[in-house]
């Protein structure tokens, strides 16, 4: 059974860091951190730290010989995930953390976590150092992975194949998908969502501006100016006699006040 997961949604749109613990808090960048971090090498490290064995099935098939099917996200961020990335490069959103310093071992009840002892050094004034201890268990790791998806706009694949000749044509359709992506030309996406929101009447950020919106921000701004250019143009359409009929139209079209998908 999916595991429920609260993040708070006007805190992550508000841009606040996400603290899970004393040891664990979540940065939310900035389109200027994340421009001097590197825009393809930051969001492939998003989506890795994010993924589920549905968004990597074919390498765990090809490379550790494991069926997707079998294993938790949250046995996935164990086995593999955590140790990816060096301290320097998860400091964007962990600070001084080191997820590599993360080892799996098992707690009172036999549950695997992710476990660590951490040093805090004096300041002055302060007590002396000392070492406290961090853990991550399921709960834990859900937080953070959909606090990154919701702040990133990231969508969760937990989909499952209805038998095993679907599973594997979905195995050799994601490996074909990845080697066809691998040999095009990588193109900045943020570029052209800051380009046309710069340039977008409904936008309040100009070019020097906007690098200091938060992404959840910046993304939520590009998909509600979406929003609600549809919504006018259905309307304008509906209401000029010789378009649409807004009959036919769902309401959460014209609606740009509603969720966002």
């Amino acid at each position: 059974m999916e595991m429920e997961v609260y993040n708070d949604e006007l805190k992550i749109y508000r841009g606040d860091d996400y603290i899970l613990s004393d040891e664990i808090r979540i940065h939310q960048p900035t389109l200027n951190e994340i421009c001097a971090y590197g825009e393809r090498e930051y969001y492939s490290m998003v989506y890795q730290l994010t993924a589920t064995p549905q968004t990597m099935k074919w390498q765990l098939w090809d490379m550790m010989h494991i069926d997707y099917t079998t294993i938790t996200p949250f046995q996935l961020f164990c086995g593999i995930l955590h140790n990816i990335y060096t301290k320097e490069q998860t400091s964007i959103l962990f600070g001084d953390l080191d997820l590599t310093k993360y080892e799996l071992v098992s707690d009172e009840n036999g549950e695997a976590i992710l476990y660590q002892e951490i040093t805090k050094h004096a300041c002055s004034g302060q007590t002396p150092a000392h070492v406290v201890s961090s853990l991550i268990n399921e709960a834990a790791y859900h937080k953070i992975a959909d606090y990154l998806r919701q702040a990133h706009g990231i969508v969760k694949d937990e989909k499952l194949p209805a038998n095993e000749s679907t599973k594997m044509i979905l195995i050799e359709d994601a490996r074909d998908a990845f080697q066809r992506a691998q040999a095009e030309k990588w193109h900045s996406n943020l570029q052209n969502m800051i380009s046309a929101m710069v340039n977008s009447p409904g936008f309040k950020y100009n070019h020097a501006q906007v690098w200091d919106m938060k992404i959840n921000a910046f993304m939520d701004s590009v998909k509600r100016i979406s929003k609600m250019k549809n919504a006018d143009l259905l309307l304008q359409s509906g209401y000029s006699g010789f378009g649409i009929n807004l009959k036919d139209i769902d309401n959460k079209q014209l609606d740009w006040l509603g969720e966002l998908e």
